[in-house]
């Protein structure tokens, strides 16, 4: 699955890219993570949404906990209930320069990060709602993992190639069905050190 990506482009550059307005006044970080704010492509043009659908759960004492950010979904499972509806009606791109998976043992993962080397700025297959908890949300469509994710995760991120970005938007639902599949072109892996989970200095 995927839970932290990069955008290291700022949000006026982005929409040059795609030939849209920027967004007034994003706050969004050059590390997204879930739960925090990203930069989306819809029908409306390009803004900011929080990563993840929220997913509200009761406690032990039977009062609902705070909402969790359930920032993947499986295509293999698009057809149901928290999702067919975006799906059918809401899918968006979500742009970045490249994505992390986890490698290593239990307590010492580290960052391994994904891009493409023809694509400066490649783009991920979302899907959008409006909630009430936290406005416009997204979450990314998964697939079976590419090749070169292989040994790290079983999933890896629908990517949409630019000449597929209308048909995802804009076709049936089948039509988008029939691109969720593992990326087949050449893809970089940058093993890191970075420790997956970055914990803030003393101060």
């Amino acid at each position: 699955m995927c839970n932290l990506y990069r955008m290291t482009k700022a949000a006026d550059e982005v929409a040059r890219l795609f030939g849209v307005d920027a967004p007034a006044g994003t706050n969004v970080g050059e590390e997204v993570f879930p739960g925090y704010p990203g930069l989306v492509l819809d029908a409306a043009g390009l803004r900011s949404m929080v990563w993840g659908f929220p997913l509200s759960l009761k406690g032990k004492s039977g009062r609902m906990l705070k909402p969790k950010p359930v920032n993947n979904a499986r295509c293999d499972r698009l057809d149901s209930f928290m999702w067919r509806y975006s799906f059918a009606e809401r899918r968006c791109l979500i742009p970045m320069t490249a994505f992390a998976e986890a490698e290593g043992p239990k307590g010492a993962k580290t960052r391994s990060w994904f891009s493409l080397p023809d694509q400066p700025v490649f783009t991920a297959a979302g899907i959008w709602r409006q909630s009430d908890e936290w406005g416009a949300v997204y979450s990314m469509v998964m697939t079976d993992a590419a090749p070169v994710c292989a040994d790290l995760h079983d999933r890896s991120p629908v990517l949409i190639d630019p000449g597929q970005r209308d048909l995802w938007m804009r076709g049936s639902p089948e039509e988008a069905l029939s691109l969720c599949t593992p990326y087949a072109g050449p893809m970089q892996v940058d093993r890191t050190a970075e420790p997956w989970v970055q914990r803030a200095a003393a101060s």
